[in-house]
């Protein structure tokens, strides 16, 4: 109950941790002139992703290679099935072209990347599987190619009509910053201590907990922004939140996990890394199967059951 209660307190902070960086990292931009677009693409990205980083990165530097893998790619697969399902749910979701043609394909392409450099081993004399730190910088390598992809959007998009938010003043978006790193930190430090904990008390593996309890905390700023952005007929934002989210979590997270400590693959995980491309072609049906090309309500519903069915399997397994 102890460790349960850790995990909890943890991705609550890591939330608010969160909450608070995004805000004052958002109000400082928009003071200086950032876009809108500029930093909803940057810096509340980043931000919702932090809850995914911080758990990853630590679980990695403390040896928990399975947690730290685990947790990015539940996160993947719980973005697409229960937080678009969620969304598709409550309001039918329009996708834009351009996330079709370029955004999902790009999600695609990063997690393929991760599944033939977590394996490339098979493929020469070494016997382990591991994401090494050259892998890690790979991803990020690959990131950097996207971060310049939202660049270029940011750049053609008009910024006019746009109203800017409110900016706070600088030395209490400062303060919020602040709060928000050391909320990630400790709320990083708890749920990692926690999972591990648990882990090995009800004697299952650390995937299990990443997969599963971990994924579905750290997930949470996603689901809240794009259920919130259906509830106004925003399709946009809840699209391009989980598109963007799974992105930064394979490239950036795993590129900065791996970079900083080499994280040895469970080829159990490969399952996972099957789950997370089988999830996002679900989305490529459901978006190209519709004459409006959106997500509709019946395809909300088939997420939803699909990844009930996923989390069926996942508790079997471990």
């Amino acid at each position: 109950m102890v460790n349960a209660l850790l995990i909890l307190a943890g991705l609550a902070v890591l939330l608010a941790g969160a909450q608070f960086l995004v805000r004052g990292a958002s109000s400082i931009a928009s003071r200086y002139g950032v876009s809108p677009l500029m930093i909803g693409l940057t810096v509340v990205s980043f931000g919702t992703s932090m809850p995914e980083m911080l758990v990853s990165v630590m679980a990695g530097a403390r040896g928990s290679a399975d947690l730290a893998v685990a947790n990015v790619l539940g996160s993947n697969i719980f973005n697409i099935l229960v937080v678009l399902g969620v969304a598709a749910l409550i309001y039918p979701l329009g996708v834009r072209n351009s996330t079709v043609v370029s955004e999902i394909p790009f999600s695609l392409t990063a997690v393929v990347l991760l599944g033939f450099l977590a394996n490339s081993a098979l493929f020469s004399t070494k016997h382990e599987l591991l994401i090494s730190r050259l892998d890690g910088a790979i991803l990020l390598g690959f990131f950097l190619l996207f971060m310049l992809y939202i660049y270029s959007i940011a750049r053609r998009e008009s910024p006019e009509g746009a109203a800017p938010a409110p900016a706070l003043p600088v030395p209490r978006a400062l303060m919020f910053i602040v709060l928000g790193v050391t909320g990630l930190y400790l709320g990083g430090n708890w749920s990692v201590d926690g999972a591990v904990e648990l882990a090995r008390q009800w004697g299952v593996d650390d995937a299990l907990i990443g997969l599963t309890i971990v994924a579905m905390g750290t997930s949470l700023p996603e689901l809240a922004a794009s259920a919130m952005a259906a509830y106004r007929r925003e399709s946009d934002i809840a699209v391009g939140n989980v598109v963007g989210s799974n992105i930064f979590n394979v490239l950036w997270i795993l590129g900065i996990s791996a970079s900083i400590s080499e994280l040895p693959f469970n080829v159990v995980s490969n399952i996972d890394i099957v789950a997370v491309i089988a999830a996002t072609l679900l989305l490529v049906l459901a978006v190209v199967s519709s004459s409006a090309v959106r997500i509709s309500r019946f395809w909300g519903a088939v997420f939803v059951l699909s990844y009930a069915a996923y989390l069926y399997y996942v508790i079997q397994r471990g």
